[in-house]
């Protein structure tokens, strides 16, 4: 197809694709699905080799969220029968976090519900990060606890934090759709201000909310122009007692398109597998290990995943390697390009003018 054949030569290129051709991605017919997954995949063996990275969630705070996020079965007024705790303390988070490591996780994500963490929580963090590097010095540590305030980032950074997650989710236009209490440009700018601090960037979408075709490629093309290191893609997972529990909209077919159009919207990032992919991947999540380099171990915020065993399994038998904790995830030529801005306003340094 003079499609695929486009859209890999830019791939390797590190080019962007145009909307047209992201949204032609989405519209292939399951007859041409293969070809699909072999065009993305060769771009993502350029950046990515044949590594794939592994990820463990530690849940530190579990539902009573205020927010009003209709996918979430944390949110307000949630009925989803799930687990609810405040805040573990920081030897029980490093503890969970041991067993991720051990089952060959490179990155620990941990994970708070609510609007936004206080100052004390983030101190809560910075006390969990030491417990967990107390045993696990070379571990990286990726926090998401919600919109950030002036110098919280700053603060995760000193104290060991890696990278921040916060999603963008869904595209601008359709964000008011599924979230009142808080907006897109809300979402925006708390990504901005960890890059700023010198974290890592982790955002990402969620599918299978309802969107069209356009909607994915816009926050996908939006994604791209907020520049994150990682993006992860989630494919909703409809919690009984939410407002999205009835929107069963995915095929398997459907999650590797949309896997696709995102590498190669993004050929040179880390493209995460995320929640809902046993559930809607199902027999064909070795597939996507074509499209995406990382992956989630084990469990997930609020619903079981697979064994981790059989996580490990899948990636050996499909012929793929976990990548190990002294490899660089980012090739190279993405680490060379993006400098973080550390002069200026809010420095004791002048700016670059």
């Amino acid at each position: 197809m003079d499609l695929l054949d486009s859209l890999t030569a830019k791939g390797l290129r590190r080019e962007l694709p145009t909307r047209e051709e992201a949204l032609a991605v989405l519209a292939t017919s399951d007859d041409e699905l293969l070809d699909v997954v072999a065009a993305a995949g060769r771009v993502r063996r350029q950046w990515f080799g044949r590594r794939v990275k592994l990820n463990y969630l530690v849940n530190l705070k579990s539902g009573l969220c205020p927010e009003d996020c209709s996918y979430c079965s944390q949110r307000i007024g949630s009925k989803a029968e799930i687990l609810k705790y405040t805040w573990l303390k920081p030897d029980e988070a490093a503890a969970a976090a041991r067993a991720g490591v051990a089952g060959g996780a490179k990155r620990v994500c941990l994970v708070a519900s609510g609007r936004g963490p206080t100052d004390r929580d983030v101190e809560r963090v910075a006390e969990t990060v030491d417990a967990i590097r107390a045993g696990n010095e070379g571990v990286e540590v990726c926090a998401c606890l919600g919109l950030l305030s002036d110098g919280q980032a700053t603060r995760l950074r000193e104290a060991g934090v890696h990278a921040y997650n916060h999603n963008l989710n869904t595209s601008e236009d359709t964000y008011g759709d599924i979230c009142t209490t808080h907006t897109y440009d809300d979402r925006i700018d708390t990504v901005k201000q960890a890059q700023a601090a010198g974290l890592s960037a982790c955002s990402g979408l969620i599918a299978g909310m309802g969107e069209s075709d356009a909607d994915l490629v816009d926050v996908v093309f939006s994604l791209r122009e907020l520049n994150p290191d990682s993006v992860p893609v989630n494919f909703l997972i409809p919690f009984e007692g939410t407002p999205l529990a009835k929107e069963w909209n995915l095929t398997p077919q459907r999650c590797l398109r949309i896997l696709a159009m995102v590498r190669f919207v993004c050929p040179d990032v880390e493209v995460r597998l995320a929640g809902g992919r046993e559930v809607h991947l199902r027999t064909l999540q070795p597939l996507a290990l074509h499209l995406v380099n990382s992956i989630f171990l084990g469990d997930y915020l609020t619903s079981e995943g697979q064994a981790g065993q059989a996580d490990l399994d899948m990636i050996t038998d499909a012929g793929f390697t976990v990548e190990g904790a002294d490899e660089a995830t980012l090739p190279a030529e993405r680490e060379a390009a993006v400098t973080v801005r550390r002069r200026g306003a809010g420095t004791d340094l002048p700016p670059n003018a």
